[in-house]
């Protein structure tokens, strides 16, 4: 007769989403290239446009995790990460402070909000994070917010490196990297209470690990494809035209 595993102790739990950590995207090649200062301007330009589709999914992700969650006190807190990104009137929140980046790096704010330059692979990757947000349970989609544990590390990184490596970013431009080194570990606390409060059983907290793991995934996918077209250049179609022919949101 199969033994059902021992639970993991809370420690133990907590190590365990720790460790995740080694997978977290800091350690991609395209962003340990940006953090060595070998990316060139147009990498660095297309790195900041298509994360953008990330930062402006963040909110319908954090909305949709709201919608699931019948817990007043946790709709209470978690919609602060609703505002951080897109601000309440007239700030513009995290959005906004993104796109000053954009513009930073070089960008027409116009080129970065209409997505002409989102790559099918980082759409399709954000695209099932947001969907899994929705489909999932509220918990499940809570706890694979948790790749944030791993965030004000990478904030930091940007912070220390890129003003010695790329003068010519206006320092204005990061803004949103100094923001998000409180606000993610707010944000973490949070996080990390339900999530340990949540999976209790060996079975659960396996689950979780692994949507933590599918989190990790989502954002080191969105590295593999900027690899892909700008340093082996080879975007979608370059076989058959230069122009950009690939969808801008058909399916949100």
């Amino acid at each position: 007769m199969n033994q059902i595993p021992k639970a993991l102790t809370l420690e133990e739990f907590k190590q365990a989403i720790i460790d995740k950590g080694q997978y977290y995207h800091i350690y991609h090649p395209f962003h340990v290239m940006m953090s060595e200062g070998k990316a060139s301007q147009q990498q660095i330009q297309a790195w900041v446009a298509n994360r953008f589709y990330y930062q402006i999914n963040i909110p319908l992700k954090d909305a949709a995790i709201m919608a699931n969650c019948p817990d007043q006190r946790v709709r209470q807190e978690w919609i602060q990460r609703m505002i951080d990104q897109d601000g309440t009137y007239p700030d513009g929140g995290g959005r906004e402070a993104w796109l000053c980046l954009a513009e930073a790096v070089g960008l027409r704010r116009e080129q970065v909000i209409s997505e002409e330059l989102v790559l099918p692979g980082v759409r399709f990757a954000v695209d099932a994070y947001v969907n899994f947000a929705r489909r999932a349970s509220w918990r499940e989609a809570a706890s694979s917010s948790l790749t944030e544990l791993f965030a004000p590390k990478i904030h930091q990184s940007r912070l220390d490196s890129w003003p010695k490596h790329y003068p010519w970013i206006d320092d204005q431009g990061y803004q949103y990297f100094r923001s998000r080194l409180s606000q993610a570990r707010r944000d973490v606390e949070h996080g990390l209470t339900i999530t340990l409060d949540s999976f209790t059983s060996y079975e659960q907290q396996q689950r979780m690990l692994e949507i933590l793991q599918f989190k990790l995934d989502v954002l080191w996918s969105i590295l593999d494809a900027l690899t892909l077209a700008y340093i082996h250049h080879e975007a979608p179609y370059h076989t058959v035209t230069k122009q950009r022919v690939w969808h801008k949101g058909l399916f949100r």
